[in-house]
């Protein structure tokens, strides 16, 4: 199976510099690509200076994750492509086993392997962890990772398992389903975009896979650091999401119980002292609700399925219940 994986890069010499020689010496017979959003650092000065297999995608601008991945993907010949963030670590054996996955199951279209903190090398990482799920309220979680509760890893996620979403710092897909699929929708931007390729593809009866015997290690936060357009884009972004995905005999009720919840969130924020990110969350909702009939044309009316979720309020559970691992919810 013809394997390419694909980085996404806008001015990351410096995580390049980190990261990239692992890569190279434990990713053999695979090709590897750079596609480059019109950076203006040194970054792609350096890959061709010191890694001259890889192959380079340059972009005429900076599109952002979503649209950038699309165009560069266009212009690759795979049977299986692996989106790969620049601030990871790979280790020796992590790409065979998701392969060998695609190769021996037929029906298994979308994977992504263990994702370690690479500071805490024993604890799951936040984005994506064992594999991720969605409420009926489309909250996400993972196993290893249920909002800021993270888990120390003990082999507990070690199995294969079908998940609802996988993880875009590294997300295998096989290339026929990314095309008929359509990629990624370019109006995320950045954040929920590998969610909603995921929940586009679960209503289309295509199944994601979580595999145990993968792992690679994540920095977090090395693409797109924590900062006022990174929690407008969560907030707007997850709206996004549910409009475009959820059952119609849903749609209304969750939207409005999700925009009070936005407010509450909202609130907390102002007693915290966190402008910034309350004024980022009010943008979000009214970016959303200002083009409410746009993203609603956006919707696919048919295959929806009410089976999405196998916890009704992650929310509920984690802050009321406290139960704040995955094991305590399943």
């Amino acid at each position: 199976m013809k394997t390419a994986v694909v980085i996404l890069n806008w001015n990351g010499e410096k995580l390049f510099r980190q990261f990239f020689p692992t890569l190279n010496r434990y990713t053999i017979n695979t090709d590897i690509y750079i596609i480059d959003n019109n950076s203006n650092d040194n970054s792609i000065k350096y890959v061709e200076s010191n890694f001259p297999r890889f192959n380079i995608i340059l972009l005429d601008k900076n599109y952002g994750f979503a649209e950038g991945y699309n165009r560069g993907l266009s212009q690759i010949n795979a049977d299986l492509y692996c989106l790969l963030n620049s601030d990871v670590e790979v280790t020796k054996n992590w790409i065979k086993p998701v392969v060998d996955v695609f190769i021996n199951n037929k029906n298994i279209s979308i994977a992504q392997p263990i994702i370690l903190d690479l500071n805490k090398k024993n604890f799951f990482e936040y984005a994506g962890a064992a594999g991720g799920y969605i409420d009926s309220l489309g909250y996400p979680y993972c196993r290893g990772r249920i909002f800021d509760h993270i888990e120390k890893n003990i082999g507990q996620y070690n199995n294969n398992e079908k998940i609802f979403w996988a993880s875009g710092a590294c997300f295998f897909i096989r290339k026929d389903v990314w095309d008929k699929l359509g990629g990624f929708d370019n109006d995320f931007f950045a954040h929920f975009e590998e969610i909603d390729l995921c929940w586009r593809a679960f209503n289309q009866n295509y199944k994601a896979i979580s595999v145990g015997n993968s792992k690679i290690f994540h920095l977090g936060g090395g693409t797109l650091p924590n900062s006022s357009l990174k929690w407008f884009l969560n907030f707007r972004n997850s709206l996004i999401l549910l409009i475009k995905n959820l059952p119609t005999n849903k749609l209304l009720k969750v939207l409005f119980i999700r925009l009070i919840m936005d407010i509450i969130s909202s609130i907390q924020f102002i007693f915290k002292g966190n402008f910034s990110t309350f004024k980022s969350i009010i943008r979000a909702n009214i970016s959303f609700y200002s083009r409410f009939k746009y993203y609603y044309r956006k919707r696919y009316f048919f295959n929806t399925n009410n089976k999405y979720w196998s916890i009704k309020s992650i929310v509920w559970n984690y802050y009321v219940k406290n139960q704040k691992t995955f094991k305590d919810n399943s």
